[in-house]
């Protein structure tokens, strides 16, 4: 009777230098035995990719980013575009791009940034007759229009926030809101993108526009600097903070990891699972508006199997359209001759209407980031069974 289960599985407090893929296999070996489970080909074993960056020592300092954003932006004025509303994960960037300039230009997104953090809401904008897409705001013009809003959630100011981290860098600040990038062709020649997954369409924008020098985050520690850890896909996207002055970059090796979890369990146990290393969920707060989407990926790493998207029927559509003159068993095995039958793409039929189409790796990994959660579970693994079972099995 059991359709898919999600564990939660504890581990020790990873350290850099510790194995990971040992670790991983010892949890989930250990896991098993004390909750009477086995694990069978394609269940899932997925390692946070926190404690995957954490092993491996991938960490940068606000002076590390500082010295890059000088060699690569001038040391000059910058414009720092789009950048989310987050402590955790862009006040410590914020700091070491400003520290590496002379000047900082900040444009913000509103009235939310990329990732659904609000400014203020929708309604003061509405009132105040702004229109979003065409008007752009300074600063005196924000604060005389909405005044000083907290964060619903965190209750911070997140301008004055900003605006702080900046000048306590050493470097000048000026904010202006806006929404349209082309807005930032003309404030400075050396253009930094901070959103994350619009990055590539903004800098497209801002270049059409007459920009000059314009990089993304992707761009920023994409290489080691002063010996420091990095990221050659994403550079400084996917980082948190990891103390006050250091960031935790997110992790380089994932790939190497999810397909070393899965030959270690396979040499332990004899079975074939998937592996993958997932970071935030892609998933959306209904109350809040925030979508909890702040890494570049949902899943940086992931074995062969995870690749692609689901291909389901859709039950409730065959028992009320196709099989609804059955009942009981007739229809149990209608259903199940359906499932046995069906086509290998079924994109565009009637019958799959209504099932998601996402990536594996985003509906699995939201899965895992919901089951290990973001505070003091202490599950930092999480294995998910049955994941690729159906009715008709």
């Amino acid at each position: 009777m059991p359709g898919v289960i999600s564990r939660g599985i504890r581990a020790p407090i990873i350290r850099d230098g510790d194995d990971i893929i040992r670790i991983v296999a010892d949890a989930v070996v250990a896991a098993a035995v004390e909750d009477g489970f086995s694990l069978r080909q394609r269940d899932i074993v997925a390692v946070t990719e926190s404690v995957v960056a954490r092993a491996d020592g991938n960490y940068a300092s606000v002076d590390d980013i500082a010295d890059d954003v000088r060699r690569k932006l001038g040391g000059g004025t910058v414009a720092v575009i789009f950048p989310i509303l987050s402590r955790n994960r862009f006040s410590l960037c914020l700091r070491g791009i400003a520290a590496g300039a002379k000047k900082i230009i900040l444009v913000l997104s509103y009235p939310s940034d990329e990732v659904g953090n609000r400014l203020f809401d929708d309604d003061l904008m509405d009132k105040h007759g702004i229109n979003p897409y065409t008007d752009v705001l300074s600063l005196d013009d924000y604060r005389r229009i909405f005044g000083s809003p907290n964060h619903p959630f965190t209750g911070v100011d997140y301008v004055d926030y900003y605006e702080s981290l900046i000048r306590e860098a050493g470097a000048e600040t000026e904010i202006i809101f806006a929404n349209h990038a082309q807005a930032a062709a003309s404030l400075a020649d050396n253009i930094l993108c901070c959103d994350i997954h619009t990055r590539e369409r903004t800098r497209r924008r801002i270049l059409a526009a007459g920009g000059k020098n314009v990089l993304t985050l992707c761009d920023i520690l994409n290489e080691p600097v002063n010996g420091s850890g990095y990221n050659p896909v994403f550079g400084l996207l996917g980082s948190n903070k990891a103390s006050e002055d250091r960031v935790k970059l997110f992790p380089k090796n994932a790939q190497a990891v999810a397909e070393g979890i899965q030959a270690e369990l396979l040499a332990r146990i004899g079975v074939k699972i998937e592996a993958m290393v997932y970071g935030d969920g892609a998933f959306k707060d209904p109350s809040g508006r925030i979508w909890e989407l702040a890494d570049p990926v949902v899943s940086p790493g992931f074995t062969a199997g995870l690749r692609g998207l689901p291909n389901e029927l859709k039950l409730k559509y065959l028992a009320d359209n196709e099989f609804s003159g059955l009942s009981g068993e007739a229809l149990t095995e209608a259903i199940r001759d359906s499932i046995r039958r069906k086509d290998t793409d079924l994109k565009g039929s009637m019958a799959s209407e209504g099932t998601t189409p996402r990536h594996l790796t985003d509906l699995v990994g939201s899965l895992c980031d919901l089951t290990s959660g973001s505070g003091d579970k202490g599950t930092p693994i999480v294995i998910v069974q049955n994941y690729f079972c159906n009715f008709a099995e």
